[in-house]
């Protein structure tokens, strides 16, 4: 299959995902076959990819490979489940499931909160599959459309306060999310061990071949950014009057990744298109993905994400496409202000008289170790919880709608597995994507080392009488940005083994791209450079002046602007 590029008159080739996609018979394949397959412990050719639209990536645990590979054994694979949770908010009792799986069918007895809004498994074998498939869908959940070239899980405020518009925004993040899902039944006859439907399978939004790259999606309610919605494809601010909203403001166009040295990636943030009416919500979702799906670049994998989509055509090319599509007509953009993107810790009463309580999670990793039971003192509290959990998009967890009568006993489940510490803000605004031992695009240390890095920091800050501060400190293992560094105050890539490029200038809402400050770093020169960064910080600020704003002003680093140009240069 090829396309023709009408502005050069060249004939290019799609990609191979594209052929892969064309030929899956709805994401099927033969991934019925490479389950009874015992030979091996993984997915071969196509399935490789087919099973990620199912929401499982392949993996290895990359500490073993050199020792398996001299004893002439295959990598020790085993599969990542994302699971699909809108909003990110799970019933208590649902949780004693996923803990119980966790513990019995996972090689790291652990869940990962991820910055997704959602739990992973990490480390299940390919035998126990239709285990964890069964037991979601038992629970009525599903893994579904959370990775490869689909809208991935939507993101939504995880605001405990304002009680009434969070329930609405988070039932839109479900109708947007069960809109936009794939139609096949490949999902339910695999896992699920449903009966073939003889009927002519239909994909009306996502298409025969789905989307070009990922996408991704946010409902956000201001004032608080805490989904990072400037990093994603298509958001939705919500506008509230009366405490109900009554449309959105749409913003398009957001991503993060780029690649080393490639000129012709870059992040960049989402714009503005304007505002819609609530009842147009759906609309013109649909549209937006089904422009992107047309429009996308089926050639180039590194250019087929919705902003160089934009790029190519334009963004008033891309909004008339939009309000054609929807046959509606975007209105002036209304005003609203963000002012953090964090969440707000301890116990916080929301506007129902109900208790809500959000808990740090070191590096979003739900386990036991000598110092915090977090797994078990989370079940313990899952025992006696008749509300929901809140997974944060900056991998934290909320206990929430905690009744009065509940309050003491929860609190006494929290003392006694000690689940709150005395952390720093600094630590308290870090996060790193999981990278090794398991993800094979990592490219130096993330989760395993933001604890030291938060630590070396926190000795810097305390040096120079900055304790009481804070700043967004990320870690990626590599340019995909996973953690999202790039829209950091400070965030580090990974380049190579223990190597990292240092960026800065990132704002405390997230509203700017960080600007590389020094390449191709180790640990030692990091430190060395960023004393010195907070040591002028701490001398020459202005009264309650951010690091990410000091270090623009004072031009350390460039303001990003236009990331087109200013990016790379």
């Amino acid at each position: 299959m090829k396309i023709n590029d009408k502005k050069k008159n060249i004939v290019k080739k799609l990609t191979d995902a594209e052929r892969i996609k064309e030929n899956s018979n709805y994401l099927r394949g033969t991934i019925i076959n490479d389950l009874k397959n015992e030979i091996t412990n993984g997915f071969i050719g196509d399935n490789f990819s087919l099973i990620r639209f199912h929401g499982m990536y392949q993996q290895d645990d990359r500490d073993l490979r050199l020792e398996r590979y001299e004893q002439k054994l295959e990598p020790r694979h085993a599969m990542m489940l994302r699971c699909r949770l809108p909003g990110g908010i799970i019933q208590a009792k649902k949780w004693l499931k996923i803990n119980d799986f966790a513990n019995k069918y996972t090689l790291y007895k652990t869940i990962r909160l991820t910055n997704r809004q959602t739990f992973q498994f990490h480390g299940i074998l390919k035998k126990h599959l239709k285990c964890v498939h069964k037991m979601l869908h038992d629970i009525g959940l599903d893994s579904l459309g959370t990775a490869n070239d689909v809208n991935r899980n939507i993101l939504c405020t995880s605001n405990p306060l304002a009680s009434l518009i969070h329930q609405e925004a988070y039932k839109w993040a479900h109708k947007i999310s069960n809109f936009l899902l794939p139609r096949t039944r490949a999902y339910a006859e695999i896992w699920l061990d449903q009966k073939k439907i003889f009927t002519t399978d239909h994909e009306p939004i996502l298409g025969k071949t789905y989307l070009p790259r990922k996408f991704k999606t946010t409902v956000v309610i201001p004032p608080y950014n805490d989904v990072d919605l400037y990093a994603n494809d298509m958001n939705f601010i919500a506008i509230a009057k009366k405490d109900k909203i009554i449309g959105f403001n749409v913003l398009i166009g957001g991503g993060l990744s780029f690649i080393h040295g490639n000129k012709n990636t870059w992040p960049f943030l989402a714009q503005e298109i304007g505002y819609i009416p609530i009842e147009h919500t759906l609309l013109v979702a649909k549209a937006i993905v089904t422009t992107q799906r047309d429009w996308g670049n089926r050639t180039d994998r590194a250019n087929a994400k919705t902003r160089y989509t934009i790029n190519n055509i334009g963004l008033d090319v891309f909004k008339k496409e939009i309000e054609k599509r929807a046959n509606i007509s975007f209105e002036r953009i209304r005003d609203y202000t963000f002012i953090s993107r964090g969440d707000r810790f301890g116990w916080i009463k929301d506007i129902n008289d109900n208790w809500n309580l959000t808990l740090f999670v070191k590096n979003g990793r739900i386990c036991d170790n000598n110092n915090h039971l977090f797994k078990s003192g989370l079940c313990e509290i899952a025992k006696v919880h008749e509300g929901n959990f809140r997974i944060t998009s900056n991998q934290n967890i909320i206990i929430s709608d905690i009744s009065k009568d509940k309050k003491n006993i929860i609190n006494n489940i929290v003392q006694s597995y000690k689940l709150i510490d005395n952390i720093s803000h600094l630590r308290k605004n870090s996060m790193a994507c999981v990278s090794f031992p398991t993800c094979p695009l990592a490219m130096a240390e993330a989760e395993r080392v933001l604890s030291f890095f938060v630590t070396q920091l926190e000795n810097i800050m305390l040096k120079y009488g900055l304790e009481q501060e804070t700043i967004v400190f990320r870690i990626s293992g590599c340019p995909n940005n996973c953690g999202r560094s790039i829209l950091a105050e400070i965030g580090l890539i990974g380049k190579s083994l223990s190597r990292y490029n240092l960026y800065i200038g990132g704002n405390k809402i997230g509203s700017r791209i960080a600007k590389i400050y020094k390449e191709n770093l180790t640990e030692k020169e990091i430190f060395f450079h960023l004393k010195y960064l907070i040591q002028v910080w701490s001398e020459e600020r202005n009264e309650k002046e951010d690091f990410g704003d000091f270090v623009i002003r004072k031009q350390f680093v460039k303001e990003i602007i236009n990331p087109i140009s200013d990016f790379w240069n």
